[in-house]
């Protein structure tokens, strides 16, 4: 079995561990039957050797019972950069394995379900755990919606990126936070009511810029060169802009001068939001060809 599910950006700002939007990156596992755990790795992550710690070994355990598989994993998503690539690799790795439920895998392992809804549904979603388990829904997109993401050449492990925050918050912020996630949603849904103070946020992004000081000059580029709302992606250290498709370009261009041209330590991409999520296939045909992959 083959499946591809899109990256995804999660909290947007002010949606902490709850929203997450997928987006035009892939990732692609093929799953075969083998004598013992074997990965052949292509674009992305493709330094990681095969070993019984491997996270594909370890979903294959879950989902198999045993690890004697033979994975061909081909992937735009870029590892440790807020992109939702271990959700997305889980998904996939437990969708191509044959599992009826890759969203409830991929969240198990994540700890937490955002990323791997998007990953696996598509589109804009909230996600949350329940006593019986995880629930998702999506929530509209507008069909202009795109996404300008600046991805920097350094890693930016999770646990340490929570590792940083409080253990308490102050009522007035989590105040906060609930008004302008109702902007968000409101906004992604129609991008003439999206205003910049939509992805503020004083849950994670004020404490996390000590990790990536540079973090509040990228976002502010991508509001002077266009972009509606800036945030960090995740837990980063991507940062992420929102603005028209027609304006996603000009965009683009203008915050990569910004940023001192191409060749510097950061790469930009436009991107946009993906509506299919999960896709499965037997084999390769002509309406399903071998993802292609470049790394950064």
């Amino acid at each position: 079995m083959i499946a591809r599910v899109p990256a995804s950006s999660a909290n947007l700002g002010p949606g902490f561990d709850t929203l997450a939007l997928a987006l035009s990156l892939y990732i692609e596992v093929e799953a075969q039957p083998a004598e013992s755990f074997m990965v052949s790795s292509f674009g992305e992550g493709s330094n990681l050797l095969p070993s019984e710690s491997h996270l594909g070994s370890q979903v294959a355990k879950k989902v198999l019972g045993h690890s004697n598989v033979h994975l061909t994993v081909r992937s735009q998503i870029p590892l440790g950069r807020g992109l939702g690539s271990s959700a997305a690799f889980v998904s996939a790795c437990a969708a191509a394995m044959g599992s009826e439920d890759p969203f409830a895998v991929a969240s198990e392992f994540d700890g937490h379900p955002e990323n791997a809804a998007a990953s696996v549904f598509g589109g804009f979603v909230t996600a949350v755990s329940l006593e019986s388990g995880y629930i998702s829904n999506r929530l509209p997109v507008d069909p202009e919606l795109a996404a300008v993401v600046v991805i920097p050449s350094i890693e930016l492990a999770t646990k340490k990126a929570r590792g940083v925050l409080p253990e308490s918050i102050d009522f007035r912020d989590a105040t906060f936070n609930l008004g302008r996630m109702g902007l968000l949603i409101a906004g992604l849904a129609d991008l003439g009511l999206l205003v910049p103070e939509a992805t503020q946020d004083r849950l994670h992004q004020p404490y996390r810029t000590s990790l990536f000081e540079e973090s509040s000059v990228i976002l502010e580029a991508l509001l002077d060169s266009g972009a509606i709302a800036s945030c960090w992606s995740g837990a980063g250290p991507t940062m992420i802009g929102f603005c028209h498709s027609s304006q996603a370009a000009q965009v683009a261009r203008m915050v990569k001068q910004y940023l001192g041209g191409d060749g510097g330590p950061y790469c930009v991409k436009e991107l946009k939001a993906d509506l299919s999520g999960l896709v499965t296939t037997d084999s390769y045909g002509p309406d399903f060809q071998p993802l292609e992959v470049a790394s950064l």
